[in-house]
Formats: structure tokens, sequence, C-alpha cells
């Protein structure tokens, strides 16, 4: 098992599960953060730190195609150790569902 970042983050990009990653696993991109599951050691500590609820563990059913874009994302995208700025209107975005078409492929800045 490993956790992944879902549609919930999308727009909104709150990070507050960065700082409490232990391995820094996770990367940024423009408008959506993503974990790398093969350095996931599957402890949890973020799932309950996302207030989009956006972090699961890969073992809920519907989720292959978000465990196929953390895969893809972590490959590309620049690491982040430390929680940077939430986006402005992170908060109207929070709760919308089909955020997927909002999903920038271009990096974030990355810390």
């Amino acid at each position: 098992m490993t956790y992944i970042v879902t549609e919930n983050c999308i727009k909104c990009k709150f990070m507050d599960c960065v700082e409490v990653c232990p391995v820094d696993c996770f990367y940024e991109g423009e408008n959506f953060l993503v974990i790398n599951p093969d350095e996931c050691i599957d402890c949890g500590v973020c799932e309950p730190e996302c207030p989009a609820e956006a972090i699961l563990p890969d073992t809920e059913e519907g989720l292959e195609k978000w465990l196929d874009l953390n895969t893809k994302f972590s490959a590309m995208w620049p690491n982040i150790t430390s929680q940077g700025d939430t986006p402005a209107d992170a908060e109207e975005w929070k709760g919308k569902e089909g955020k997927l078409s909002e999903l920038s492929e271009n990096p974030g800045i990355g810390s």
C-alpha cells in the first residue's frame, strides 16, 4: 500500500501534508501535488493533514488512474520538502468535483 494524491488537491494545493512527510516523497506541479509511490513508506501521517481530504491509500477502489498520475508526475516534477504558499483561491476550489480537466502538467517551483 502507498498513499496517493487525488482530484481534491487540484487547484487547492494546501501543502500542509508536505511538512509532516518523514521521507520527502511529495512533488509539486503548478496546481497539484503528487506522492512518489516508490518513496512513500505508508506511514499515513500526511492523510489527516490535508484540508481538502485529497490523500488516500491506493488500496481504495477506483484510484488506479490517480496512482498512475502520481507515478507519472513524481518522475517529472520537482521535489517539495517545505510548505509553500497556498493558492489565493484554494478555498473556492475545495470540495469541487470534476477538477481533472483543470490539472496542469506544468511543474511547480519545488523546494
